[in-house]
């Protein structure tokens, strides 16, 4: 039994009672460890103002930090483009890695907080699978996510979000998805 200190995502309970006897039925695994499950989410902000203003970097460390609920990494330009005023190891953008109960959290925020927010969803697009069931998805503002206060931000960012699956498949990966309520358009 568990005591009150353990915490336990909502979704990884609905994931190991609903979602993983209805993918073994689904596809037919032998047994239920050959069901898909979600690795882990990756947030990604790319900040090319940054290259003027370095403040705008420490702004959207701060932002993706509240939403992910974890510090982010400072990501560094690899090469030097002149016609982007971009030196070799300037920050341009930041990222974060999400897993466990942390990752479990933030796609329950998502699905249920951010997307309804969002203006003119019409349904994520069901062809953004990358052919070995992983999916990526942008986001134009934001400042969708709750933690963001609308008042308080000086600039909004675009951000990346790649859920990175163990499925075999972008067919087992669009269903396992779909249990976790990921509205595709048909």
């Amino acid at each position: 039994m568990l005591d009150e200190t353990t915490y336990v995502s909502r979704l990884r309970v609905h994931y190991n009672d609903v979602i993983k006897p209805k993918l073994v039925e689904e596809f037919g695994y032998k047994n239920a460890m050959m069901a898909p499950k979600l690795e882990k989410i990756t947030l990604n902000m790319g900040v090319g103002e940054a290259t003027g203003d370095s403040k705008k970097i420490k702004a959207a460390h701060d932002d993706l930090m509240r939403i992910a609920g974890q510090k982010p990494v400072i990501t560094k330009a690899k090469n030097s483009i002149a016609g982007f005023k971009l030196r070799e190891q300037m920050p341009i953008g930041v990222k974060v890695t999400l897993r466990g109960d942390r990752m479990f959290d933030f796609l329950d925020r998502l699905v249920t907080v951010a997307m309804p927010r969002i203006r003119d969803f019409r349904g994520l697009n069901p062809k953004s699978f990358d052919g070995r069931g992983n999916f990526a998805m942008g986001l134009k503002e934001h400042i969708v996510f709750p933690e963001i206060e609308y008042d308080k931000i000086e600039q909004m960012w675009g951000m990346d979000i790649v859920f990175t699956t163990t499925a075999k498949t972008d067919a087992e990966a669009r269903a396992l998805l779909k249990h976790f309520n990921l509205p595709f358009r048909a």
